[in-house]
């Protein structure tokens, strides 16, 4: 099995969070990978991509938990990065059911008040 360890920097779990939810449905659209590329450098996204690709959705969230605890956010920054998701979610002007749920799993596995 695949570690959940990284050395990510906090631009690359941001990256990393962005891009597992923009790939909830499995198709990251063209609004979305603006949005992304809005918010991280172009490197980075690249990079994290090529890991996100390979993770199962496990893989995927034991290394959110485990960088989001590592990274000891305050209660403002966690709001931050909820409203970069849910940004992300309404890039397209939609806001399906699945990323209803993922958007809501994500604000519990970060602990987002």
């Amino acid at each position: 099995m695949k570690t959940t360890i990284t050395n990510w920097t906090q631009d690359e779990f941001k990256a990393y969070v962005l891009l597992y939810a923009a790939n909830c449905g499995h198709i990251e659209g063209e609004v979305e990978k603006e949005y992304i590329l809005s918010k991280i450098d172009p490197s980075i996204y690249k990079k994290i991509h090529k890991e996100l690709d390979k993770d199962n959705d496990y893989q995927s969230i034991q290394k959110i938990l485990a960088n989001s605890k590592k990274f000891n956010y305050s209660k403002n920054e966690l709001k931050q990065l909820s409203s970069e998701i849910k940004e992300l979610f309404l890039a397209d002007e939609k806001f399906e059911s699945i990323e209803q749920e993922v958007f809501m799993m994500l604000k519990k596995i970060l602990t987002i008040p």
